[in-house]
């Protein structure tokens, strides 16, 4: 390596593990949109890496696959479930990883839907080079 690259670098944490390097890329996201959670779930709900409480990241990918499918009610009709709350704190981003589908969702934050979208370049970026 360059000696001048480093200086170039401009991540200040890396690793070649990639559950490690997606903490990292999460954790600068969730910092970056002021978010209290973010987490990557496969698409049975499970968390593959998470940033913030482990609580909050775990609900998270649970209801992840439920929230990406979107929304149906009646009209009129009042939905008092804790999706429904969910629905208004989360955003959540299909990555595809090699026909897998991946799910990134964040909850909380003023800088959200910029932050998940630019965390979803590095997610993809991760996990396909893993």
């Amino acid at each position: 390596m360059n000696p001048d690259s480093k200086t170039l670098e401009r991540r200040r944490k890396r690793s070649d593990d990639p559950l490690v390097a997606l903490h990292y890329q999460l954790a600068h996201a969730r910092t970056e949109g002021r978010i209290e959670a973010m987490v990557v779930a496969d698409a049975a709900g499970l968390v593959v890496a998470g940033a913030g409480s482990w609580a909050a990241c775990e609900e998270l990918a649970a209801y992840a696959p439920l929230l990406a499918q979107g929304q149906w009610s009646e009209p009129g009709a009042v939905d008092r479930t804790r999706l429904a709350a969910l629905r208004q704190q989360v955003d959540v981003q299909a990555v595809d990883v090699d026909g897998q589908r991946m799910l990134l969702c964040a909850r909380g934050g003023s800088l959200r839907r910029t932050a998940i979208a630019r965390a979803a370049l590095g997610v993809a970026r991760i996990l396909t080079a893993a």
